[in-house]
């Protein structure tokens, strides 16, 4: 089934359609960059990542701590996507069209597509190098694409995304497919019936808080409900700290 371009702007998908999709479990892909139609696909095994399940390695543990990279969220979808759809070596050409990208430009317009934003200090000042992109509905998130072009970057924005879906009460992680990196990361592989229950649950009700309340709790560098600093308690913890800390403890 292909999916049908918006009236008033050709070449997108209108955005009532997209969320429908997502909520019933199916999402966009295509053949190429380049290509005018964009087919639904619904997986018979569904990767999710487990919010409770993520596997934060020693490594990527050593580099939320010292807060190597400077996340941000959605302070730069449009670069985020384009950086997803660019093509890599291993993956000359990508899913991502110009009408997938244009429809999922409309839906951050719209404050239901999301972006988190590794940067780092480059040559021409501070530079993206890492992010991950993609839509949430009530309590599902469905991640679309991440792309990382320094060590562990787009590890630290899914450890962050995973953080601020936890803090705002989301319950689903959605991944697509299954891929050797995604299981080293902690996403298990589910039949379609059980994920179709489990995003019902989780678009029965909207979360506790959106994931723009959970990125500045977060950023606040400080455990909620802790003392503050100014009543004499010692400095709080930096926010990477904080992430790889709770990880540590759910693991």
């Amino acid at each position: 089934m292909h999916a049908p371009a918006a009236p008033d702007q050709p070449g997108s998908i209108p955005p009532e359609i997209l969320l429908l999709a997502y909520r019933s479990g199916v999402f966009p892909m295509a053949d190429a960059r380049d290509d005018d139609e964009v087919f639904w696909v619904e997986p018979r095994k569904r990767a999710i990542l487990p919010l409770d399940g993520f596997r934060c390695s020693r490594s990527l543990a050593r580099v939320l701590k010292q807060d190597r990279y400077r996340v941000t969220l959605d302070a730069d979808f449009p670069a985020v996507i384009a950086a997803c759809a660019a093509p890599r070596p291993d993956h000359p050409d990508t899913w991502i069209s110009t009408t997938i990208e244009a429809s999922f430009l409309r839906l951050y317009e719209q404050g239901v597509a999301h972006s988190v934003e590794c940067w780092a200090a480059g040559e021409n000042g501070e530079e993206l190098v890492g992010g991950l992109y993609g839509v949430a509905v009530d309590r599902l998130f469905c991640g679309e694409s991440m792309f990382s072009r320094a060590d562990n970057a787009s590890k630290v924005a899914l450890a962050w995304l995973v953080a601020m879906m936890r803090r705002a009460g989301f319950m689903v992680l959605d991944c697509q497919f299954m891929t050797e990196h995604l299981a080293s990361l902690g996403a298990v592989e589910i039949h379609r019936d059980r994920y179709q229950a489990m995003i019902a649950d989780a678009c029965a009700s909207p979360p506790e808080r959106s994931l723009a309340e959970a990125y500045a709790s977060l950023s606040a560098s400080s455990p909620a409900g802790s003392p503050s600093e100014a009543a004499g308690s010692s400095p709080p913890s930096s926010p990477g700290k904080l992430i790889a800390q709770s990880f540590s403890q759910t693991s």
